[in-house]
């Protein structure tokens, strides 16, 4: 949508050089665009029974809350290493620039819950794969994806075949 797409910046060379960061702080800034995007990804998910809403370090949290809030379900925070305090389960995956691990508490999600899976970008998917790896990996079930972005020239999207996936915003180039 190219409403939002306007309130995005982007940066280049962060974190390193040759990559284009996508600041969405001037998109969740207003207060009018943030609302609306959280009421799209809640019209998308609304019929399905989600039981918990996982989002991914850091700006994954600011939509999952919000959504996790508006459905009324808990909400699960996927951090990086060491910022959970008690047994976790993990995994490691490639990004985009680098190699990273993933982890969630083990008492995270139960057997049978239905998970969707909420994170501000999508890039190569090795993130978002991962993730769905640790929800799988409790006994959860994946019921969805959601993304603010897609940067689909970078085909992430593939590694996520399995799974229903949504992105508002698409960028076919940098």
């Amino acid at each position: 949508m190219k409403k939002y797409a306007k309130l995005i910046r982007d940066i280049p060379d962060f974190p390193k050089p040759g990559i284009v960061f996508k600041d969405i702080t001037t998109l969740i800034k207003n207060g009018k665009a943030f609302q609306e995007v959280i009421d799209i990804f809640y019209k998308k998910i609304k019929n399905k029974k989600i039981d918990l809403v996982l989002a991914i370090e850091s700006r994954g949290f600011i939509f999952g809350g919000a959504l996790a809030n508006k459905l009324k379900v808990g909400f699960v925070p996927v951090r990086k290493p060491g910022k959970l305090p008690w047994a976790v389960e993990q995994e490691s995956y490639s990004l985009e620039y680098g190699q990273d691990t993933l982890q969630i508490h083990q008492d995270a999600v139960k057997k049978g819950q239905k998970v969707l899976i909420v994170d501000d970008l999508l890039a190569t998917g090795g993130t978002l794969q991962a993730t769905c790896r640790l929800v799988e990996k409790l006994g959860g079930k994946v019921a969805g994806i959601l993304v603010l972005i897609e940067l689909s020239f970078l085909k992430g999207k593939d590694k996520l075949s399995n799974y229903d996936f949504f992105s508002l915003i698409k960028y076919d180039s940098e």
